[in-house]
């Protein structure tokens, strides 16, 4: 069969359609069970264990990993796999999601019993609201679609978006219940991009001690220079001898001041500095410098602690390295 663009094009918005109608469906679909199902996960003792053969298994591994990332301690265990010892890893304690859209999957209704006798609370998200599934379950979410995408009716498409859909909404809903914050979820994410902007504080990329470029009011501009070429930071604060902050002094200024042709041979860091520069305190996130430094366009910025005294110091290099920005 000869390749049509076109055809191409038309089947992938008639999926997009058929998905996005399934999807609308569901609504109607969400009752008591529903609610009674977030219960049921917000108070367990032990963990969701999330169950699913073929494509449903995929989509209950991703539910698992949602809510495990979530505020939800969450697991998934293989049905079949179950059957030959993976059961055990199941106690009366948790509680069990199962994901089947025929309700039927032998693998899963296999072991039904067993977890009845063990006491285990069930869950079921299934297309069959009479299967063997759903008779066994505490709580059934609804997950019946008209008809699949697939153009022979066959292959799951809408029916695991509609299963997906439904396991994103049981994990806002619990998030929501707990009470989970952006910096909950960064701290199981340390090591993606959020995590970082969340959790990296200014103390933790800061340069401290002899590494921050900082002179006395009265200070002779060539040593102001020295000190700025020896630090490389592109600036120097000037501070008294409380390390209070009194000013800056930047590539900027100097480059300003020479295009003004002022003879600066003469010239103290009191004279040439700029007055009153942007601060940020060390115990603020990073990323709030990164903001601050975009705010005001500026490069580099000092960091002064609780008391109002010079600690750090700070540029976008060192924003960019720490992969905040």
């Amino acid at each position: 069969m000869q390749f049509e663009p076109g055809r191409a094009v038309r089947l992938a918005i008639e999926t997009l359609d058929i998905e996005a109608a399934a999807l609308l469906g569901l609504k109607s679909r969400l009752n008591g069970d529903f609610s009674r199902a977030v219960q049921m996960m917000l108070d367990v003792r032990g963990r969701v264990v999330v169950m699913g053969m073929g494509k449903s298994g995929h989509i209950g591994r991703k539910i698992s990993a949602t809510l495990a990332s979530t505020g939800t301690a969450a697991m998934f265990v293989h049905p079949a796999e179950a059957s030959h010892g993976d059961l055990g890893m199941i106690k009366a304690v948790d509680v069990v999601l199962a994901i089947s859209n025929s309700g039927e999957s032998e693998e899963l209704t296999a072991i039904l019993p067993v977890l009845k006798r063990l006491g285990v609370p069930l869950i079921a998200i299934t297309g069959g609201a009479d299967s063997t599934l759903a008779r066994h379950a505490d709580a059934t979410l609804d997950s019946s679609v008209e008809k699949e995408a697939c153009p022979l009716n066959l292959a799951p498409t809408a029916s695991t978006v509609a299963q997906m859909a439904l396991g994103d909404a049981l994990a806002v809903a619990l998030l929501d219940a707990r009470g989970f914050k952006a910096e909950d979820f960064a701290r199981s994410h340390p090591g993606g991009t959020l995590g970082r902007r969340l959790l990296t504080h200014v103390a933790d990329v800061m340069r401290k001690g002899d590494a921050i470029p900082r002179v006395r009011p009265e200070t002779p501009f060539t040593e102001l220079m020295r000190e700025m070429s020896a630090k490389g930071l592109g600036a120097s604060a000037v501070a008294d001898a409380d390390d209070r902050v009194l000013g800056i002094f930047t590539d900027g200024d100097l480059r300003r001041l020479v295009e003004k042709g002022i003879d600066l041979r003469g010239a103290l860091a009191r004279e040439v500095m700029h007055p009153q520069p942007r601060t940020v305190r060390d115990d603020a996130l990073a990323v709030e410098a990164a903001g601050l430094m975009e705010q005001h366009r500026i490069t580099s910025v000092l960091v002064v602690d609780s008391e109002g005294r010079l600690v750090g110091a700070l540029n976008s290099n060192d924003l960019m390295r720490a992969r905040v920005i």
